[in-house]
């Protein structure tokens, strides 16, 4: 839930990044990290294990000052898929602005993909949070393996929801899908929260203050 802080003028955003075991959730990260401007770029902190590449989840902030005069701090989270980590995941979740559900294209991964879809729900509405208005977008990932499923199958599927192709170890895909994350939470502050007139913060400017964090991908 965004955290405002009037005093230090403060806007604190929370994006989780969601998805199965191995799908290209800390991939994402690291590729937005090294997009991001030196300048601007801070730590990125992982914790990794033996059996996933992340423990309980990595942390990059991305940071931008608006001409209200606030400073909106977004932070990206990843979760561990397995499910042993089921209680790791509700934890992280809580507070979430948006979700990018990071999907593996391999129709092998199916079930796994439509394993953590439902995980992901259950926690969400655990939270109190209606699923079907919350800021999400979904990638798949993998696009450069074999036996991946066909995009105009993955568009009929998902209907409205943002899809978006990606090989995220290549940074193919991962700059659109963060890009549209950003619109959806935007819009999903706006209808809770009256964003725009608050804070004086069109869509366009967020976006663009959040954008100009990054160079051009690949």
């Amino acid at each position: 839930m965004v955290q405002i802080n009037m005093g230090s003028r403060e806007i604190t955003l929370k994006v989780v990044y969601y998805g199965p075991a191995l799908s290209g959730k800390t991939s994402n990260l690291q590729q937005l990290h090294e997009l991001m401007d030196p300048a601007t770029r801070s730590h990125m902190l992982m914790l990794d294990t033996k059996d996933d590449r992340t423990l309980y989840f990595d942390f990059l902030p991305v940071e931008f000052d608006t001409i209200g005069g606030f400073s909106i701090k977004m932070k990206l989270f990843t979760v561990p898929g397995q499910v042993m980590h089921k209680s790791t995941r509700k934890v992280v979740l809580a507070g979430a602005d948006g979700i990018a559900f990071i999907a593996d294209s391999q129709r092998s991964a199916a079930s796994a993909n439509a394993y953590s879809w439902r995980d992901m729900e259950a926690n969400l509405k655990a939270h109190g949070i209606e699923f079907g208005s919350f800021p999400k977008v979904v990638q798949f990932n993998k696009r450069d393996l074999p036996d991946v499923k066909d995009l105009a199958e993955i568009k009929e599927q998902w209907g409205d929801t943002p899809t978006f192709p990606a090989v995220a170890i290549r940074g193919e895909g991962v700059l659109e899908t963060f890009r549209e994350l950003m619109r959806v939470l935007y819009r999903g502050l706006e209808d809770r929260h009256d964003f725009s007139r608050k804070f004086s913060l069109s869509e366009e400017e967020f976006l663009k203050g959040v954008m100009k964090n990054f160079r051009s991908g690949p």
